[in-house]
C-alpha cells in the first residue's frame, strides 16, 4: 500500500539568459614630450578606441549564468500518492465493514484510500476500509474484527474502529500498536440505524472516531505501497500484459470481479456479475487491484454460531498479481512482521510501483480460491 510514490509537479523553466557587462574605455596616458603627461579620456583622443574584448575567465562566465529553477514537487497523500495542496496531517482510520449480500450497498466504502478484502467464516468476505485523504460523513455497516486484522492495520499505526470481536482478537490489535475505538466499549461515534436488523445496523462517524486519537496516534501514516509519480510509470501500466477483467473466487459464496474502464481509468467492481455500488450511488472502483495468494488457516476459535473462524496468514511470502491501467503483472509479496508494510517485487527483482489513486487488496486463499484474467 513508501517511497517512489508521488505525482511529479509541473514547472516552467525560465529561459537561459547570459548577461553581458558593458565595458567603458579606460583612461589612457599619452606621453607629450620628455617631462609632460597629458591625460586623454576615451573619445577625446584622435586615436581609435579598442572594441571590448569578451571575458573568457571561468569566474566571469559563471557570474553571467542564471541557474534554472528547481522543480516543484507538490505534497502527496501517503496512502494514494495523489498530489494535493492541502495534505493534512492526521492519523489513518481503519474501519471493519461487512459484505454479505443483505447489507449492500455499504456506506462510505467508495471513499476509502485502501480497502482490504478477506474471507471470514461461512465463506463471506469482510473489509478493512482505510480512510485518510477523505473523511466521509458516515460509514457502515460496522462489524467485528478478525485475527488477520493486526497484520493489515498495524503498519498504519493509527486508529481502528469496529463493533465486536473475541477478546483475543481485540487484544492483538492493541498489542500491534493500534488505538482501538470500540462500539462494545461505548466509545463515541457509533449508532444504530433504522430499517436494518441487528447486527447489520451499526454505523459510525469517522470524524468522531478520529477526534479520539491520543498523543501517540496523531501522525499521518507512512507509505504502504510504492507509488509512481505518474500513472504511466506504474509497473503494470508500463510493462504488464493487457487484461480487461480480473475475476476472483474468494470462496463458493464470494466471487467478485474487476473490469477495466478506460473512460475513468479505473477498475470497476462487481459482485457475482452484478455491478457493485456504494450507498451514494457511486460505482465501487479502484486505480490498482492487488491480488495476494494467501494461506487460510484455522484460528482455533469459533464464532457464536459454532463455525470455525479462519485466519489469513499475512506474514511471510507468496504469489501476487497487480492490475493497473488495463494491464497486469505477476509479482511476489512479502511481509516480515505485523508492523512492516507489505512489499511487492516483480519478476525482475525490482519493487512494483502502483499508480496514484485508490487501491483494493484481495486476499485470495490458496487451494480454494482462484484468479482468472480475461
Amino acid at each position: 500500500m513508501t517511497a517512489d510514490r508521488r505525482h511529479q509537479g509541473r514547472y516552467e523553466e525560465e529561459p537561459f539568459v547570459v548577461h553581458t557587462l558593458a565595458r567603458t574605455s579606460a583612461p589612457r596616458l599619452l606621453l607629450t614630450g620628455a617631462l609632460g603627461l597629458v591625460l586623454a579620456l576615451g573619445g577625446c583622443s584622435d586615436e581609435p578606441t579598442e572594441a571590448p574584448v569578451p571575458s573568457t575567465r571561468a569566474a566571469d562566465i559563471a557570474a553571467d549564468k542564471v541557474s534554472p529553477p528547481q522543480p516543484v514537487v507538490p505534497p502527496t497523500w501517503p496512502l494514494t500518492g495523489v498530489a494535493a495542496a492541502d495534505v493534512v496531517n492526521r492519523p489513518a482510520l481503519a474501519v471493519k465493514i461487512e459484505n454479505p449480500p443483505e447489507v449492500r450497498p455499504q456506506t462510505g466504502l467508495d471513499q476509502a484510500d485502501v480497502v482490504w478484502e478477506q474471507v471470514v467464516e461461512g465463506g463471506v468476505t469482510r473489509f478493512v476500509a482505510v480512510y485518510h485523504s477523505v473523511v466521509p460523513d458516515e460509514v457502515g455497516p460496522i462489524r467485528s474484527v478478525r485475527p488477520m486484522d493486526p497484520a493489515i492495520a498495524a503498519p498504519l499505526h493509527g486508529v481502528m474502529a469496529f463493533s465486536g470481536g473475541q477478546p483475543g482478537f481485540v487484544r492483538a490489535l492493541a498489542d500491534a500498536g493500534l488505538q482501538i475505538v470500540s462500539h462494545d466499549e461505548g466509545d463515541p461515534g457509533f449508532y444504530r440505524t433504522r430499517g436494518r436488523a441487528a447486527p447489520h445496523n451499526v454505523f459510525g462517524t469517522p470524524a468522531t472516531f478520529l477526534s479520539q486519537a491520543d498523543a501517540g496516534h496523531q501522525a499521518s501514516p507512512g507509505e504502504q505501497f510504492r507509488i509512481a509519480r505518474r500513472p504511466e510509470l506504474a509497473t503494470a501500466a508500463a510493462s504488464g500484459t493487457p487484461a480487461g477483467t480480473v475475476a476472483l473466487t474468494m470462496s463458493r459464496s464470494s466471487q467478485p470481479s474487476w473490469t477495466w474502464d478506460a473512460a475513468t481509468a479505473t477498475w470497476l467492481r462487481s459482485e457475482s456479475g452484478t455491478p457493485a455500488n456504494a450507498a451514494s450511488g457511486a460505482r465501487l472502483a479502484a486505480t490498482n487491484v492487488v491480488v495476494l495468494r494467501v494461506d487460510l488457516i484455522d484460528s482455533g476459535t469459533t464464532d457464536p454460531a459454532g463455525s470455525p473462524v479462519p485466519e489469513t496468514r499475512l506474514t511471510g511470502t507468496g504469489e501476487a498479481l497487480v492490475a493497473t491501467g488495463g494491464r497486469t503483472v505477476a509479482a511476489t509479496w512479502s511481509k516480515d512482521d505485523l508492523a512492516t508494510p507489505l512489499a511487492l517485487v516483480g519478476a525482475d527483482g525490482q519493487p512494483v510501483q502502483l499508480a496514484p489513486g485508490k487501491t483494493w487488496v484481495e486476499l485470495v486463499p490458496n487451494g480454494t480460491g482462484s484468479v482468472t484474467l480475461g
